[in-house]
C-alpha cells in the first residue's frame, strides 16, 4: 500500500510512502473490538465529580420531628430521612466509583490496526513536521498546502511545547505523540497527517518490533 507524501514545506514529493499492509490493510469484519477500545478510552478519561449526600451527611435533622407515639402519624427519628424532602440520597454516587475499563495490550494493538485500516485513505505522510517558532500561521499554511479537510490529526514523533503552541488554536486540529496514538483520535479524524519518523514508530510498535535504530524521539533536521 502507498499514499501521497509531502515535503516539510507542503510540496508533493515524487515518491509515495509505503504503508504496511499488516497495519493499514487489516480486514475489519465487525466493530466490536473498536467499540470496546473507544469506550475504554472515554471511560478512562472520565472525571468522577458526581457525589450525593446520605442522611448522615445532610446538615440538620438532629431533632426528632414529633414524639414516637400518640400522634397517629408514622414514626420518624429525623427530618433528613431519605423519603423526606430535603433528606439524604439513597444509593447515589459517592465520588469514589471506578469507571475505568481495561483492554490487554494485544487487543489495544489490534484495535489500532483496525482503526488505521478504516482510515488508510485519509492518511497523508509528510517528511517532517517542523515547528521551530511555534507559529500557528505556519501550521495553517502547511495544512492548507497539503489540502487537508475536516478534523485533522497530526501525528509527530515528539509533541513538545512548540508543537502544542503551533496547533492548539487551530479549529478541528489536534496533535498527538506517535507513542500515544489511540482509537478515539483516529476514528474522529477526517485527515491524518503523519511524519515519516512517526510512521516508523507506529509501524514498529503495532508490528511488535523494537523501535527503529536511530529514533530518538525528535523530528530529523533538514
Amino acid at each position: 500500500m502507498s499514499t501521497a507524501t509531502y515535503t516539510k514545506t507542503g510540496t508533493k514529493a515524487t515518491s509515495a510512502a509505503k504503508l504496511d499492509k499488516s497495519i493499514f490493510g487489516v480486514e475489519v469484519n465487525n466493530h466490536e473490538l473498536l467499540k470496546a477500545a473507544y469506550d475504554a478510552y472515554m471511560a478512562n478519561g472520565r472525571v468522577n465529580l458526581a457525589a450525593t449526600k446520605t442522611r448522615g451527611l445532610v446538615r440538620g435533622g438532629g431533632k426528632k420531628p414529633w414524639r414516637q407515639k400518640g400522634t397517629g402519624r408514622a414514626r420518624f427519628g429525623s427530618s433528613r430521612n431519605p423519603i423526606w424532602r430535603g433528606g439524604g440520597i439513597v444509593f447515589g454516587p459517592s465520588g469514589r466509583e471506578n469507571y475505568t475499563k481495561q483492554l490487554n495490550a494485544k487487543a489495544k494493538r489490534q484495535a489500532l490496526r483496525q482503526a488505521l485500516s478504516l482510515k488508510a485513505d485519509a492518511v497523508k505522510v509528510i517528511e517532517t513536521f517542523e515547528c521551530k517558532d511555534g507559529k500557528t500561521a505556519q501550521t495553517a499554511k502547511l495544512l492548507k498546502k497539503i489540502e487537508v479537510s475536516g478534523s485533522t490529526l497530526i501525528v509527530v514523533s515528539l509533541k513538545d511545547n512548540l508543537v502544542e503552541r503551533a496547533t492548539r488554536n487551530l479549529p478541528d486540529v489536534k496533535a498527538t505523540d506517535a507513542r500515544y496514538l489511540n482509537v478515539y483520535d483516529i476514528l474522529n479524524a477526517d485527515t491524518i497527517v503523519i511524519s515519516q519518523q512517526s510512521l516508523a514508530i507506529v509501524t514498529d510498535w503495532l508490528a511488535g518490533k523494537k523501535p527503529t535504530a536511530g529514533v530518538s524521539g525528535k523530528e530529523p533536521s533538514k
